[in-house]
């Protein structure tokens, strides 16, 4: 199987055509000069040496070289072997708190910034998972199906914000059931829901849902993001935050909460502050869990072959710099190009 390994260099060939038509309008722009000077044929006298025959072929020797270049920049490969490889690991389901709360400030830069870069540093670490992404508020909705494909996991973590569930609130019970219904049925495989949230729970199903999720061999591990002390939340005015009676919003970690559901789900609680604590510890937690067959993972080993476009460049330039415009010395007797002009 042939590939380039970076394609997006090829988009320089572009220029080539370019380059053509200047050069062509060159030739054009300066027979129209001769023109005005004389008559051609007399001209050609004049100018015994002057070869466009050999400028043609030096323009088409840098073309030829400049295209191999391009080529060797993108990496051309050939696939040698294929192999396969069994994939084993766990099933994550990421619950993640979108609720204006999460906007606060007690982390930094705000609460849901630093919940996605935990969860997108996770992913660089768990390869040989399946993960998928639920957003919840007053309402949870599915973000990412459960997939083994960790680059479009962070590309549709990117796109996370409160501004995507229009119902405010934090419904953790909701949110649990959801993400129990999200993995495979495939048997024998251990499954983890992580919830980050600050724990302000206002629908108080939560901790029976994590149990149900517990009779089901689900673990649920909870990040309480925040701090108990409360954090104002800002708004795009550059004020805080105020509810209906014009008194500002005050957000606080509700760890209570976090911890029973947490314990509810036969997992641990994690506090998540501005260090990396949380993060390793989430992951040595998830370590724990038995690792199953998620299925096969197919490998391609691919050799490099720019190694001959970088040799044919060489040689290019090489008789390019043999190549002269004109006819000097000895060679003015031998008329490998005939002479320019009719």
């Amino acid at each position: 199987m042939f590939r380039f390994a970076n394609p997006e260099y090829l988009y320089f060939l572009i220029a080539v055509p370019a380059l053509l038509l200047f050069f062509l309008y060159g030739i054009y722009s300066r027979k129209r000069k001769l023109r005005r000077i004389g008559d051609l044929p007399l001209l050609k006298g004049l100018m015994p040496d002057v070869s466009i025959k050999r400028q043609i072929l030096k323009f088409v020797l840098v073309m030829l070289a400049l295209i191999c270049l391009v080529i060797v920049m993108a990496r051309p490969q050939m696939g040698m072997n294929v192999d396969s490889k069994e994939r084993n690991g766990i099933e994550m389901v990421v619950a993640l708190d979108v609720s204006n709360s999460m906007m606060a400030t007690d982390v930094a830069p705000h609460r849901i910034d630093k919940a996605k870069m935990l969860v997108s540093n996770m992913a660089d670490k768990l390869t040989n998972d399946k993960i998928a992404l639920v957003v919840f508020a007053g309402q949870a909705f599915i973000q990412l199906p459960i997939t083994s494909d960790f680059v479009s996991a962070k590309m549709f973590l990117d796109a996370i914000s409160p501004n995507m569930v229009p119902s405010q609130g934090t419904n953790l019970g909701e949110a649990i059931h959801l993400s129990m219904n999200s993995f495979t049925n495939q048997k024998n495989v251990q499954r983890a829901i992580v919830v980050i949230t600050d724990g302000e729970d206002q629908a108080e199903d939560a901790e029976s849902a994590a149990e149900e999720a517990a009779k089901k061999g689900i673990h649920i591990y909870v990040l309480g993001i925040g701090s108990p002390k409360g954090s104002t939340i800002p708004v795009s005015n550059g004020g805080a935050l105020r509810d209906k009676k014009g008194n500002i919003v005050i957000t606080k970690l509700n760890e209570d909460m976090c911890n029973k559901i947490a314990t509810a789900g036969r997992g641990a609680y994690i506090h998540v502050d501005n260090s990396n604590i949380a993060q390793e510890r989430l992951y040595y937690e998830l370590n724990k869990l038995e690792k199953a067959a998620l299925g096969t993972t197919v490998y391609s080993d691919y050799a490099e072959q720019f190694q001959i476009f970088a040799l044919l460049a060489l040689i290019l330039l090489v008789i390019d710099a043999l190549v002269l415009e004109r006819k000097i010395g000895y060679f003015r007797r031998y008329k490998f190009f005939k002479n320019y002009a009719k």
